[in-house]
């Protein structure tokens, strides 16, 4: 006789945070107006705390073809220079506050926090946008929904 298990009998997995990434990605990436590539590689420096251009280098051939990314982080105030060159010493590199507040802020969505719904806090949410931006609202605002039940 044929053992039946239920739907409901089913074991919540034990992480499931990155179920909405693809939503939390793109807000993330209208938000603080960067790239794909400038994202995953802020969250990988986010646990290096001090790092060389060597190191930023080593994972940056990861990602999508871009000579001037570390110059670009610098420029938009992502990273800066921790400390300068100093003899054989190469200079060191941090995430700015901005970097790293921003970071945390993926991660709080990522762990559950709500997305906000407001045009001021979340470009997606303004009048003028594009579909794209419309059909993610809509997931936003069902992500946030769900959340509070």
């Amino acid at each position: 006789m044929p053992i039946i298990i239920r739907n409901s009998s089913r074991k919540q997995p034990e992480h499931d945070y990155l179920k909405y990434w693809k939503v939390i990605k793109y807000w993330a990436l209208r938000k603080y107006q960067i790239t794909t590539g400038e994202l995953e590689l802020m969250l990988f420096l986010y646990s290096e705390h001090l790092f060389n251009k060597t190191k930023f280098e080593e994972y940056n051939e990861l990602m999508s073809w871009n000579n001037n990314r570390f110059y670009d982080l610098i420029k938009k105030g992502w990273i800066h220079k921790w400390r300068p060159k100093k003899g054989k010493e190469a200079a060191l590199y941090e995430l700015t506050y901005k970097g790293k507040r921003m970071i945390n802020n993926v991660y709080a969505k990522l762990n559950g926090e709500d997305i906000p719904e407001n045009p001021v806090n979340n470009p997606v949410f303004k009048h003028d946008v594009k579909y794209r931006d419309k059909v993610f609202r809509n997931y936003i605002k069902k992500i946030n929904k769900e959340s509070k039940s």
